[in-house]
């Protein structure tokens, strides 16, 4: 009897109450089958798929007493002998070359659980590498030892964790960014149920999850994706789920998704929507989406533009806010370029967000500059006053990512001090970075281990140091400080979570500003930053209202660590004499290489 294409849908393996569909796409294969536990992996019972008349290159067939759990491989044949490959959509597998894994994701546990994610305006996210951020001394860390991390988070008072590519990879160690699969979960990280875990433990201590997600490239390890139904294109690159012209070559290798074939598309674009909704995440930052639209990443260059990869993000976002309007969905461009913000129908992308280079490339010169001369206050209030007109959730603002403390960079105290990231200079002015990063416009972004001042660069093989959480405990008590004035959880901050933002002063290495939503009393908020050695004692600035104005954070506090404290900064009242383009002024105290946060009391 020849073979009968499923009439179930859903691609890879949909189980169903007394059997599975095995859906792959193969176009130029001429058979395709399946093996797996259900035959006792003998290739002589395997069963053969048939071609599904209503799609373009699909195979399909339904096994009936296979279900969750079952392992299988695909054999692919278009000449020659069969090409046992690994399922393109396996929601699980045993290893990057091993089997792929039937999952139903209707068995994941869940609880009780009903999460409403904070707002954007609420969001302090918290950058994650697994293997180190959770490493035990039983080696690197898994979503279940992720889960021990979360009270440290929660006490912090971040509002989200950005999970580095989590998906299987072939490497022994990774980043995350080499992915083989697009739909499973790496399985020394504990596979898909203990990923489901730490969302489901992240949610119940009111942390929103974002995912990295890979659609640049793919691989370039051990991608099983490679000339998968056997062909391989005139000029001998990666086939069907690639370009096989110079539209293939990445910084990665020759293994750019083919966004030209709608098949493609589906299967990028499906990957997410999984991730979404059957796994609960809340937003999805994509990885170097300047890749997905030119060749080498710089879209303003014409000749290497890939229009087709415009069209697909613009079609991707419009699909996914459809779905999920509430959830975040952010780009790695690194242009600055307001189209990926823009509305799809207004000729843009539709990111919600985007990572600001400018912010992050301008503060940190001015941090790691060895000369106060060369610290430029005006680019620095150029940086956190970013694009005025944009709402305060299109950028995301950081001084530390993945990027920045890896490639020849370090962390932020490292590349002040090398080698005494705990030095009087390392400390003062990483604070300064995080004073700008968690009261600029935008959504602030932590990378791990920078609430304990790691120093170093980042490897996906050394763990952060847990232990400078007591070492360092004045530093990590300041960044919660600073976090929870972010978050206004004293309801005397309003204003860091508002849309508006006006440069006080920028001159002379002091830097001032306002930021407030509505304004007034726990609206209103100034922001003092002092880049120089010197302490500035009595400077009159002009402030947004009459009235006394308190310190809410000192960041030259002794009790935020060793050396501090020489300068006392005090509460100020204003006086009438007009300063700075403002009705009122007031004298204000600040320690060298120091911040302050300001605000009225109701």
């Amino acid at each position: 009897m020849p073979p009968r294409s499923s009439s179930h849908p859903g691609m890879g393996a949909v189980p169903h109450d007394d059997g599975v569909t095995f859906r792959v796409w193969a176009p130029q294969a001429r058979q395709v089958a399946v093996v797996g536990d259900f035959c006792g992996w003998d290739a002589r019972r395997r069963t053969v798929l048939a071609k599904d008349h209503h799609r373009s290159g699909t195979w399909s067939v339904f096994v009936p007493g296979a279900g969750p759990g079952t392992h299988y491989r695909f054999l692919v044949r278009r000449g020659g002998p069969y090409l046992s490959r690994q399922d393109p959509c396996a929601r699980q597998v045993t290893g990057a070359r091993g089997a792929s894994v039937v999952l139903d994701p209707r068995h994941l546990d869940w609880g009780d659980e009903h999460f409403t994610a904070p707002g954007w305006d609420d969001l302090v996210v918290y950058e994650m590498h697994v293997p180190t951020f959770a490493a035990t001394g039983e080696g690197p860390g898994t979503f279940d030892t992720a889960v021990g991390r979360l009270d440290h988070l929660a006490w912090l008072g971040v509002s989200a964790v950005e999970v580095m590519p989590p998906f299987e990879f072939a490497s022994a160690t990774s980043w995350g960014y080499n992915p083989s699969q697009l739909y499973a979960v790496e399985s020394s990280y504990g596979g898909p149920h203990a990923f489901a875990r730490f969302v489901r433990e992240a949610h119940a201590r009111g942390i929103a999850v974002i995912l990295d997600v890979v659609h640049n490239h793919l691989g370039p390890d051990g991608p099983h994706l490679w000339r998968f139904d056997g062909a391989a294109g005139r000029r001998r690159y990666g086939g069907a789920y690639f370009y096989n012209d110079r539209r293939a070559l990445t910084p990665w290798g020759a293994t750019r998704p083919n966004y030209d074939r709608k098949a493609v598309r589906n299967f990028l674009r499906d990957s997410a929507v999984m991730w979404l909704e059957d796994f609960r995440v809340d937003g999805l930052r994509f990885d170097g989406t300047n890749f997905v639209r030119s060749r080498w990443g710089d879209v303003r260059d014409p000749a290497h533009h890939i229009s087709a990869g415009d069209r697909y993000l613009a079609s991707l976002t419009t699909d996914l806010r459809s779905r999920q309007p509430w959830k975040l969905l952010v780009a790695e461009d690194m242009q600055r370029d307001p189209a990926v913000t823009r509305a799809p129908q207004e000729g843009g992308l539709g990111f919600h967000s985007q990572w600001d280079a400018g912010f992050v490339h301008t503060v940190r010169a001015a941090l790691e500059a060895a000369d106060d001369a060369h610290r430029d206050v005006r680019a620095v209030a150029a940086a956190v006053l970013g694009d005025g007109g944009a709402a305060l959730h299109e950028r995301v603002v950081y001084t530390e990512s993945h990027d920045e403390v890896a490639n020849g960079r370090a962390r932020v105290p490292e590349q002040i001090t090398p080698g005494h990231a705990d030095s009087w200079h390392a400390r003062t002015r990483s604070a300064l970075g995080l004073v700008l990063t968690l009261t600029a416009p935008g959504i602030p972004m932590l990378f791990q281990g920078q609430d304990v001042l790691e120093d170093g660069w980042f490897t996906d093989t050394r763990p952060v140091d847990w232990a400078k959480a007591h070492h360092r405990a004045g530093f990590l008590h300041l960044v919660r400080q600073l976090v929870l004035l972010r978050r206004d959880a004293s309801g005397t901050t309003r204003g860091l979570r508002g849309g508006h933002t006006s440069v006080v002063r920028a001159d002379d290495g002091l830097l001032a500003y306002h930021r407030w939503d509505r304004g007034g009393p726990g609206d209103d908020v100034v922001v003092v930053v002092n880049l120089t050695t010197h302490p500035r004692h009595d400077v009159r600035l002009g402030m947004p209202r009459a009235g006394r104005w308190r310190v809410r954070c000192n960041t030259d506090a002794p009790s935020f660590g060793p050396g501090l404290g020489a300068v006392h900064a005090h509460d100020t009242d204003t006086e009438p004499r007009p300063w700075d383009d403002r009705a009122d002024s007031a004298l204000v105290t600040v320690g060298p290489y120091a911040a302050l946060v300001l605000s009225q009391d109701d």
